[in-house]
Parts: structure tokens; C-alpha cells; sequence
């Protein structure tokens, strides 16, 4: 079983990230105790440029839950459709060919789903099975690989779908100016990505693209009592943001003895590991990353480049990296890479391939 194919979607507004912040502190006004605060803390973010599923002027006046959830189900729709659509043409497959779908968003909720209502909307066969995966936030981009790999290697002649759609714009709280909001406000971004996994006895009709890594074997790893780290708190007005600084002090913590523990169960150590795809959650989680397991200068390099460039997509960033490593970085014959991410629970997902 290997991913063969991955294709992202932006929303067409781009925006930099100075001007965003300028023009949510003229916005803001009083609201803000102290207007330097929003600047000084969005310059550490690490983030460039954004996109956004709306034109800026057009977010006052989404008042409430529903009018910011309807915008979400119909631009998920839409930027769903198009990253699919770029995931299945390099490799001569259309929708007709899959055999599930998985779904991970954290930024909004339908019944029927979005994946239900791409159904409608692409050929995708009447028998096509199923997963909506919500909750999981940051850490369902490697956690979705993780089970479509789990479906293929039970169904070899089949192929899954693992697609991301988060519009994290979207759960931007008006009335609150708490530290974590601000930082949300400056951090998190808008995007769509799509993994297409193949099973082991799927020949591809009319690929253009070289065979992507080898998915060899996955690892959940879940830290009892730590839902205070990341999340939501949902309420009448939608999402409000939960995020504590203690993410990198877990990071730090954790992370080595369990990326060492699941490399030993297929006897590797770190140092055979020749990259790493990292989700990009933010200056802060890149450095503990780092520090947690002595990589080398520029080790991520990508994961830094795609917070720049894209900001923290939430479940769709380290499938950005992943993207961008297909594209241009793809590893030498025989090497191993880590895909990673960690997510509310508090949670870590790691996934080891093959080139």
C-alpha cells in the first residue's frame, strides 16, 4: 500500500499576514486592552501570507453558528471537489474508482456530510464506504493516511480517499480577545487537501507521477488527562478556540520516546530516518519538535516554508508538506520518512514510509 497522489485547494483571497493584522486591530479598535499585543504576537507566528474563504469585509457580518457553518459547507464542497479532482487526474482515476472516503475537518459540521454531498456531485460508485472523521482537529491529516492505510491493507485491490477541508477562518470569535484567540487569529488559515491510497494489488491505468512511498506501518499514541491542551469550547456563536501553552512543553516531553519506541517495533532508529513531514503548528511546536529529537538544520524545512507560506492548516497542513515532498523532495530509493502530527486528545499520530 503506498500514497500515491495528493491534490490541494486554496480559497482565492490571499492575504498578508501584516496587512490582515493591521486591519484586524483597526477592526477590533477598543475591544483590544492592548492594540501592540495583537501585532507583536501575529509577527511570532511565523506566517506570511494566508488564504481566506471570504473577502475580509465580508466576516462581520456572519452572525452566529449557522451563517458561518452554511459558508462552510458550501466552500468545503466546492474546494473539496477541486483537490480531489487534482489527486485523481495524474493518475488516470476518476472518482469511479474509490472505494471509501475518508473525511477529517475540525472547522465545521453537515449532516449528510460533505463527503455525502460530493457523492452528488462526482461519480463516485453508489457502494462507496464512509468515514467522517471529526474532532481530531490537527492531528486527523496523519490519523486519516493512518486509516485509509488500515482499509487498503484489509481490501489490497482497493483504493481510499482521505480528504481534508479546513476553512479555520471561519471559527474566528468576534468578542473574544483572549491570548489564544489572537494567536488563533494569526496562525490558522484556510485550505483543502486529498490522499489517494492504493492498495497493494492496484495497478494504476495511466499514472504520470513516479510511485509514491510505501505506507509500512502507522502508530496512535494518546496522553491520558491532557484535554485541556487544544480543542474547542462549542457554543451558541460556534467554535471558540482552546489552546494552551503547554503544547510544546508535551511536545518536548513525549515525542522522542515514542517516535524511538515505534521505530524500534520495525528496527530502526532515528538516525535511518531520511525526512520528516511534520505538521506545521506553528513556530513554537516546530522548535520542540526539533529539540525533541535533535534533528539536523533544515530537517523542517518544508513544515517551516508551509506555515509561511499557507499559515496552520489544521487536519490539512502536514498533508501540505506532504504534498510539497511528492512534488519536490521525494526521498531516494530504499529511504524512510516520518509523517507526523499531534492534535486534541492531547494525541500523536505517526506514520513510517518507504520510498
Amino acid at each position: 500500500m503506498r500514497i500515491s497522489s495528493v491534490g490541494t485547494a486554496f480559497p482565492a483571497h490571499r492575504i498578508p499576514q501584516a496587512e490582515f493584522t493591521q486591519r484586524l486591530r483597526d477592526y477590533w479598535g477598543s475591544k483590544l486592552p492592548e492594540p501592540r499585543l495583537i501585532t507583536r504576537l501575529h509577527a511570532n507566528c511565523g506566517v506570511e501570507f494566508r488564504n481566506f474563504v471570504l473577502p475580509l469585509e465580508a466576516y462581520p457580518g456572519l452572525i452566529g453558528f449557522k451563517a458561518t457553518n452554511d459558508v462552510w459547507i458550501a466552500n468545503a464542497v466546492e474546494l473539496g471537489q477541486t483537490c480531489i479532482g487534482r489527486a485523481l487526474a495524474p493518475l488516470g482515476l476518476t472518482a469511479a474508482d474509490i472505494s471509501a472516503i475518508f473525511f477529517a475537518s475540525v472547522t465545521g459540521i453537515a449532516s449528510p456530510t460533505v463527503d455525502a454531498r460530493l457523492i452528488n456531485l462526482m461519480p463516485f460508485p453508489a457502494s462507496v464506504k464512509r468515514t467522517p472523521i471529526f474532532g481530531l482537529g490537527c492531528v486527523a491529516g496523519a490519523a486519516g493516511i493512518a486509516r485509509a492505510s488500515d482499509y487498503v491493507r484489509a481490501f489490497p485491490d482497493q483504493i481510499a480517499l482521505l480528504l481534508s477541508v479546513e476553512l479555520c477562518s471561519l471559527t474566528w470569535q468576534d468578542n473574544d480577545q483572549s491570548i489564544a484567540n489572537l494567536i488563533s487569529c494569526g496562525l490558522f488559515g484556510d485550505g483543502a487537501a486529498a490522499v489517494i491510497v492504493t492498495g497493494d494489488q492496484v495497478a494504476l491505468p495511466a499514472s504520470t507521477l513516479p510511485p509514491g512511498p510505501s505506507i509500512l506501518a502507522t502508530r496512535s499514541t494518546f496522553y491520558r488527562n491532557s484535554e485541556y491542551v487544544m480543542g474547542w469550547d462549542i457554543g451558541d456563536t460556534g467554535f471558540t478556540i482552546v489552546l494552551s501553552p503547554d503544547v510544546p512543553k508535551v511536545v518536548i516531553q513525549n515525542l522522542r520516546g515514542d517516535v524511538e519506541r515505534f521505530l524500534a517495533g520495525h528496527n530502526l532508529a532515528l538516525a535511518d530516518i531520511s525526512s520528516w513531514i511534520f505538521h506545521s503548528g506553528g513556530p513554537k511546536v516546530l522548535e520542540a519538535v526539533e529539540t525533541s529529537l535533535e534533528l539536523p538544520k533544515d530537517a523542517l524545512a518544508l513544515s517551516w516554508k508551509s506555515l509561511r507560506e499557507v499559515g496552520n492548516l489544521s487536519a490539512a497542513s502536514v498533508l501540505m508538506v506532504l504534498a510539497d515532498t511528492l512534488e519536490h523532495h521525494r526521498g531516494a530509493s530504499g529511504s524512510y520518512s516520518i509523517l507526523a502530527a499531534m492534535g486534541p486528545g492531547f494525541c500523536l499520530e505517526l506514520v513510517l514510509l518507504q520510498w
